[in-house]
């Protein structure tokens, strides 16, 4: 099991690749609306608020189970990001 400090440091990677990602594209995609690639950059710190928040709540009876779901969540969020960078086109 990944202790505490590590998940942070996957959810700040993750979550950070993605929303450079989105510069990425804003930066070569001059010409087109941002409008969709700033929704997925506040879908991504919302994203990043409340897993940490999850992170951090003391009341978990079984913290492997507990952290596992949050590694879980991420991946599906996370995926669910990059699929909608992906369609920025």
């Amino acid at each position: 099991m990944a202790n505490k400090r590590d998940l942070k440091k996957d959810i700040n990677y993750v979550l950070g690749d993605i929303i450079e990602a989105v510069y990425v594209w804003e930066y070569s995609n001059t010409d087109k609306d941002t409008k969709k690639s700033e929704a997925i950059i506040d879908d991504a710190i919302e994203t990043f608020d409340d897993l940490i928040a999850k992170t951090n709540a003391k009341d978990v009876e079984n913290k492997k189970a507990h952290f596992g779901s949050i590694k879980k969540e991420l991946e599906d969020k996370g995926r669910g990001l990059i699929d909608r960078i992906n369609k920025l086109g």
